[in-house]
């Protein structure tokens, strides 16, 4: 049984495997459909999709039309202003077959520029607001990637209060002392508020760079059972963060698998060096 932790301030238990819903970005729905069997099988109560991420909200709007009350559901709108923004968010529960989502999220919000246009004066956390006060969205989150985004993170949580964030961690990023601190920080600050910690990027082998890609993700993840176990084992042996899934759907049993027989321990920074050297592990964000 994959353990519950309590997402944030939300009131809601969420599984601390949260299906990372950009695997049925290009998926049939026979494709979706098994996959949301298999969650169901596993007992996973929070989905994770976003307005880009391809077919995705179409793929779950049927399994959502006569399943909503059986998981958190979150979502996320890429656009910075306040208008497209709200188009975006109610564009996205018509996909979703919903009347509201649990949390809608800034999307990969980083860039500088980006962000003073989302959260200053008719930008997009105006959207999320009203969709908020509208009773469309319950709670509104953050995410991002790259090696800034625990700092930007941090500064998204002195502007508003947040209720969740979203970044990347995994062993081979957390070596950069940087990245690593600003990653403690804004943990610290979460737990000091009640923010709930998505993590991303899990079992993230390295960059493709020229090689053939041959998994529907955008990085080049592990695929074999025993690595997947020590990488699932290092993110979930850190208490109180989440394990948002990887994009691909047929790598996702072997993740679900890794999770259920997690009895706790967490590999030691010993084996986990050997596992970056064994498998040529880089990080994604440098």
């Amino acid at each position: 049984m994959i353990p519950t932790h309590p997402f944030g301030r939300t009131g809601h238990d969420s599984t601390r495997i949260i299906f990372g819903a950009a695997a049925l970005y290009s998926a049939s729905q026979e494709v979706a459909d098994r996959t949301l069997a298999l969650l169901e099988e596993h007992g996973i109560n929070h989905f994770d999709t976003a307005a880009s991420y391809g077919d995705s909200e179409l793929r779950l709007g049927p399994w959502l039309e006569h399943n909503r009350d059986k998981v958190f559901l979150a979502t996320k709108t890429g656009e910075r202003e306040a208008e497209p923004a709200y188009d975006e968010i109610r564009r996205s529960l018509e996909r979703l077959r919903v009347d509201h989502v649990d949390l809608i999220q800034l999307h990969n919000l980083v860039d500088e520029a980006e962000w003073e246009t989302a959260v200053g004066p008719g930008g997009a956390l105006e959207a999320a607001i009203r969709a908020r006060d509208e009773g469309l969205v319950r709670f509104i989150g953050v995410t991002g990637h790259g090696v800034t985004v625990a700092e930007m993170h941090r500064r998204s949580l002195e502007r508003f209060d947040f209720d969740s964030v979203l970044l990347p961690y995994n062993f081979p990023m957390m070596q950069n002392p940087r990245y690593a601190a600003d990653f403690e920080n804004l943990v610290a600050l979460c737990n000091e508020r009640n923010v709930a910690v998505q993590t991303i990027k899990a079992i993230t082998q390295a960059p493709w760079g020229d090689r053939e890609r041959t998994a529907g993700t955008w990085y080049e993840p592990l695929r074999e059972q025993g690595p997947i176990d020590l990488t699932v084992g290092w993110v979930l042996g850190r208490e109180g963060v989440y394990l948002n899934t990887v994009g691909d759907p047929d790598i996702l049993p072997l993740t679900l698998d890794a999770a259920e027989r997690f009895d706790g321990t967490r590999p030691t920074d010993e084996a986990m060096t050997e596992l970056v050297r064994q498998w040529e592990m880089a990080p994604l964000f440098t």
